[in-house]
């Protein structure tokens, strides 16, 4: 018991703006790994949306189940690799110590803060997929809850029309 007492008294903030500055870049990257597998995908772009949760692109088509493990398990090991470098190199704002037995825990913690979500919606979507309208619909109101800045594409806006027959404001405004 004095082992765990000694190791939790040896962990300590060195530099609190470090620890800030720490936390947004994590966050940068983990949304920047997601844009990267976002921008991996071929198919017809219908729109894409920026809120405080990231960055959202709807396509037309459903994607392949590799493909929605890819956008869980790519930004995980990004966010994990983030996690150690910012916690256990020279660099880090938290002095912590260097044993296995705190560096496997702050790194699975982390990759949980941030994986967790994406991990129960790629569930959700190869449990219960959604195709064609319905998928469409349901990203716009979830985009629409997040407060989410949308921009339709040319395609979608012919899409909006062809198929629900309306323009993106009054689906906005419907949902």
């Amino acid at each position: 018991m004095q082992l765990a007492a000694v190791n939790m008294t040896s962990i300590h903030v060195t530099n609190l703006l470090g620890l800030v500055g720490f936390v947004v870049v994590w966050i940068v990257l983990f949304e920047c790994a997601h844009v990267l597998i976002m921008l991996l995908r071929n198919g017809p772009l219908i729109a894409w949306a920026i809120s405080p949760l990231g960055v959202t692109v709807m396509f037309l088509q459903e994607p392949s189940t590799p493909y929605i493990w890819l956008n869980v398990f790519f930004p995980a090991l990004i966010s994990g690799g983030v996690v150690y470098f910012g916690m256990f190199s020279s660099l880090a704002p938290i002095a912590l110590p260097h044993t296995l037995l705190i560096e496997i825990p702050v790194v699975v913690i982390g990759v949980l803060l941030s994986s967790t979500i994406d991990f129960v919606l790629a569930l959700r979507d190869t449990r219960y997929p959604l195709w064609g309208e319905a998928r469409i619909l349901r990203s716009i109101q979830y985009l629409r809850a997040s407060w989410a800045s949308i921009h339709f594409t040319s395609f979608g806006l012919t899409y909006l029309r062809d198929h629900f027959g309306s323009s993106p404001r009054d689906i906005l405004q419907a949902l």
